[in-house]
Parts: C-alpha cells; structure tokens; sequence
C-alpha cells in the first residue's frame, strides 16, 4: 500500500467548511444517547449521513449496525469504524446540549443513559471524514468501509455484524482504523504498541437460600451474607493468587437482594468484572471465582450450589506493527511530532478486534484527546489527571468541542489515506 499522504492537505482543505456542521451533529448525538442494540435514531443520522456523500449503505447489520461503501477505483480495502451506543448513566456535565432527559431499557428497566465514553465523538468524527473522502476521490484509489457499529459497551457488537454476514455484504478490508476520544490532552494523540486492551470477562453469581422473616434469621438461610462473604474473599484472587508481574483486575460492580429491610430473600445476585491480558491469568481467575462461591456457598449451608453464568467477554485488542507505524507517520505529519505520544496498555476493553480477526485484518486503534489542553497539562503536572479530570464513564465526561472534533476528523481521513493508493 503505498502511501497518499502528498494529498492529505489538499483532502484536509474543506475541513473547516465541513466543522460547524460536525459540531452540530455532535451535540445533536450528545442530547440523543441510546443503549447497545437500541441505536435506531443514531443509526439513522449514520446512514443518512452515507447516503448523502453517495456512499453504498447497508442498514440492520448485526441489529442496528450501518455500513457505507464507497468504491474508488483499484487499491485497498480500508475499514473505519465508529461505536454508536451510549451507557446507562445519569449526565451531571452541565452543559447546555446534555442528555438531560435520555433514557433507555436496561435488564428490563428503565435507566437514564448518557454518551458517558464518547462514542457520539466517534460518530460525528468519522461523519466528516467519510465526507471529506467523498469529495477527495480524485486523491485516492480504494475502497473505504465505514462502519458505525452497535453495543461496544455490552461486547457484543462487532460479532453480531460479523455473524450477520458483514463481510458478505462488504469486501473483507486489508486495514481496520478505530479511534477513541480520552482523557487526554485535546489536539493530541496517544497509542501502544501490542496488546492494548484487556480481555475482559462479566460473570454473575446467584446465591440461592432460605428465605424468611428479618426476625427470625435461624428459621432461615441468609444468601445476603453468603454473597457478602463472596464479595470479600473474592477480592483476594488478584492480591493473594495471582503474581505481581501478572496483569489482572477483578472489580465487583452489582450486588442485588431483596426488597424489604425486614424479609430475608431466596436469593442474592452478584455481578462482576475480570480483566487480562494472558489467557493463563485469565483461566485461573475465573476458576478461582467459581471455586470461592461454591465454598462461601457451602460454608453456609445453602440449600443449593450457586449458579455461575459468564455473561459476557472481549478479547485481548492488538495493534499491529506495521499498520501501526505507517498510521503514526500520518498522524505526526498532521498533528505535530510532539502531539503523538506512546502510552502503556490499558485495563479497559475493546470489541473491535472481532472486526479485524475476522476479516485476518491487522487492526490500529489510537486515543483522541479530548481534554480542554491547558487544563490537563496543569493536572498532569500536578499529577492529578485521575482526580481532575473525568475519566470515560463519568457522568461528568464532557470533551471539549476544539479542537477535539477537528482532530479527531482530521485523523481520521489521514489514517485513511495512508493505508489507500495515491493518484497523484
């Protein structure tokens, strides 16, 4: 793949014609947010948004999926993917386009949602660079897929484009380009090479008891504390089992029993989360939550042993070398040396390997700034930027428009047309 960044300004130069409306389409997201394998209004900016720049479009992949196809000529097959779905959070951000008043269904509840890990920013972001492709094909041969996929929050997304038959609806891609907005200085990047996501894992655990009167709990047998005990001792796999050298995270994120103060229930839910990066690691984890629930389960005579179900898994994300490079240098010529920054893996997690190992792809996936700049450096001198500055989930995550939209839409297109053939 030789590279078309000679044309990258020439591409670039409608930016700031195209910006105001790249902002609009943000916030329009941003007051908009809906959950995984719920984002029909989403969706449908997305693939209006296609249609309108005369790319191909496919609607319903994988539930809610949109996939553009824009044909140009012999070259490369370059895949850009953007995640759609939003989280079950109640925005405190104060800004003037929040989602104050957003909700969606959860587990079969209501709940408030908010764009609380930034996927509106991807969205509005790969908007403006699939137009600014559009206009540009003069500049490059290819074939560019973009991809606005579904329930990246829930780890299930990517996969159910793939088995709803996206490669059968698109050519397989010889590249597959992600960007994620952070906590990061806005106008910069940041990237690891290697591994750098976890795999993660989400179990729950349902202690069965005896059921009875808060009067009486000898009459009884209590899951409450049963699942209390669990939440304890389960805390001591990573400290106490699994080696310092070896990278693991086991967070308990739900406990739910019961309705009434004085009424011990049947049962107790708990839901938790593991993280990993060695599949070994990840095997002895897993095996010691089952094995500790099975023994606080019989250590107070519950009736029953509790029920394991593993109910949801990313893999480990890698960034391939090579790709990884050829992109870096589009980045740094367009951002500035200084403004691309290599950092260590981190312990969240990612879906979108599913899109390039099923397609045999080698997969890039860089972070976005999205922080006001002056801002985030004083924290970071202060070494503070984990309790100044809110992180992806927060309810109080709120990038900063400039030049974070800009950056990530030029970013974008550069990505891409390092990866598609020049035409001079």
């Amino acid at each position: 793949m030789e590279s078309a960044l000679p044309a990258a300004e020439k591409v670039l130069a409608p930016l700031p014609e195209l910006s105001p409306d790249v902002e609009e389409m943000y916030k329009d997201l941003h007051r908009h947010p809906e959950l995984g394998f719920q984002e029909v209004r989403t969706a449908g900016v997305a693939a209006r948004s296609l249609r309108e720049c005369g790319y191909e479009v496919h609607e319903g992949v994988g539930g809610t999926g949109v996939v553009g196809l824009l044909r140009n000529g012999e070259g490369p097959v370059v895949l850009l993917r953007a995640d759609m779905d939003g989280l079950p959070v109640a925005e405190d951000t104060g800004l003037d386009y929040a989602a104050a008043d957003a909700t969606g269904v959860r587990e079969g509840r209501g709940v408030p949602v908010m764009h609380a890990c930034g996927h509106d920013v991807h969205v509005a972001c790969l908007v403006g660079a699939v137009r600014l492709l559009a206009r540009s094909r003069e500049h490059w041969s290819g074939t560019v897929v973009a991809l606005f996929q579904p329930a990246e929050e829930l780890g299930a997304g990517a996969r159910a484009m793939v088995e709803d038959g996206l490669y059968d609806r698109v050519p397989r891609p010889d590249a597959v380009l992600a960007q994620h907005v952070s906590p990061l200085a806005a106008g910069h990047a940041a990237y690891c090479p290697g591994e750098f996501m976890a795999a993660s894992d989400e179990v729950r655990i349902t202690f069965h008891g005896v059921g009875g009167h808060g009067s009486r709990p000898e009459a009884a047998n209590d899951p409450v504390l049963t699942a209390a005990a669990f939440v304890q001792r389960v805390q001591m796999v990573v400290s106490r089992e699994i080696a310092a050298r070896e990278r693991a995270v086991l967070s308990v994120g739900s406990l739910r029993a019961g309705e009434a103060a004085n009424v011990i229930p049947e049962t107790a839910e708990v839901a938790l989360n593991v993280r990993s990066f060695d599949p070994a690691v990840r095997e002895r984890v897993l095996a010691s939550v089952e094995r500790i629930a099975r023994a606080e389960s019989d250590a107070a005579g519950a009736p029953r042993h509790p029920d394991v179900r593993h109910t949801g898994a990313f893999p480990v994300s890698r960034n391939d070398a090579a790709l990884m490079e050829r992109v870096n240098a589009a980045l740094r010529s367009r951002l500035g040396e200084e403004r691309v920054h290599e950092m260590a893996p981190v312990t969240g997690s990612e879906d979108v390997q599913h899109l390039a190992d099923a397609a045999g792809a080698p997969l890039y996936y860089w972070w976005l700034g999205g922080w006001e700049p002056e801002e985030f450096l004083r924290a970071y001198r202060d070494g503070s930027v984990d309790r100044d500055i809110p992180a992806n989930h927060s309810p109080r995550f709120a990038p900063v428009l400039r030049p974070t939209l800009d950056t990530g839409v030029a970013a974008m297109t550069v990505a891409a047309l390092s990866c598609l053939a020049p035409t001079g």
